[in-house]
């Protein structure tokens, strides 16, 4: 495979290597971790820490002087108050804390809007990326991996159509975001259940049988003995995934099972931040009680007790 070919691999989310047989894919798309601490504030609060900042954030903040942690936590809440009216609510803290969380995505974009945005006028069409993306492999008419790069081309400009929500073949960032990551975008959830229908449902009839279920996680590559989690899968498959047992999944049982409707940690984070900070109870914070009470957050930053109780 060339160097270009890689790096479409890459571009695109293909899969260029294949999996040991005995490895699973994991085709559910899940909400990202706000910390891969233990939430218990009895014991820290480097929870609430990671979710409020992100984590490669958190860890800036662990080198700060206590005043320097204030002065960055003041301008960090004016980018949270989101209508600039002096309050920082639930639903603005929610964001904040999803945005945090996501942004190795919005730095995916930019990298990849760089290489895209030809002609550098703030717009990226479906012409330019088509061209900076394909041009080259389509002049191939027989490329040497196996890959169907006009299929996916296919593929690719209809899902840059569904971003595209006024229609004019040209994406704006946001557009472009979700074009990369559908999977983060309500309105191009129906896509992203439409093409993994596509690469599961091998005999074309539209829906997802037991075996093209398992086909798409686990190669048998010759062994007769299936591991334990393959087992397990096909148990999941006739309990939970085949909700009206008929043998197959449709649409909307397969949405259920890659899209799955999770708890919304960034929400109850949010609504735990603000219910142990809002001093008058009026549901949302200022400036003020969230940089002189947001001790669950600061408090692991802060070098000694002195200096905590001092915020408190």
């Amino acid at each position: 495979m060339s160097i270009q070919q890689l790096l479409l691999c890459l571009s695109l989310g293909v899969a260029c290597v294949s999996a040991k047989p005995t490895e699973k894919k994991d085709r559910v798309h899940h909400e990202a971790q706000l910390s891969d601490k233990v939430h218990d504030d009895a014991q820290s609060f480097d929870y609430d820490h990671d979710a409020f900042l992100g984590a490669d954030e958190a860890k800036t903040f662990d080198q700060l002087t206590p005043e320097e942690s204030k002065e960055r936590l003041g301008k960090i809440v004016s980018k949270i108050d989101e209508d600039k009216d002096g309050f920082v609510t639930v639903e603005e803290l929610k964001d904040w804390i999803k945005f945090a969380q996501k942004r190795w995505i919005y730095e995916d974009v930019e990298r990849q809007w760089k290489g895209h945005d030809l002609n550098e006028d703030g717009l990226i069409s479906w012409e330019e990326y088509k061209n900076a993306t394909y041009g080259y492999i389509l002049d191939d008419p027989d490329p040497d991996d196996g890959f169907n790069y006009k299929q996916m081309m296919v593929r690719d400009e209809r899902r840059f159509k569904m971003a595209d929500k006024d229609g004019d073949l040209t994406a704006t960032k946001e557009e472009f975001t979700a074009f990369l990551h559908p999977e983060e975008y309500d309105y191009m959830k129906d896509i992203v259940v439409q093409e993994t229908m596509e690469d599961i449902d091998k005999n074309g009839d539209g829906f997802i049988d037991l075996e093209e279920y398992i086909g798409d996680m686990y190669s048998h590559d010759g062994d007769t003995d299936e591991p334990e989690w393959v087992k397990t899968e096909r148990e999941q498959f006739v309990e939970f995934r085949d909700k009206n047992r008929d043998g197959k999944m449709d649409k909307e049982e397969t949405k259920d099972w890659i899209l799955p409707s999770d708890y919304d940690h960034a929400e109850a984070e949010a609504r735990h931040l603000v219910y142990e900070s809002d001093q008058n109870k009026d549901g949302k914070l200022t400036k003020e009680e969230i940089v002189d009470n947001f001790w669950i957050i600061m408090r692991n930053i802060f070098a000694t007790e002195t200096v905590i109780s001092g915020y408190e």
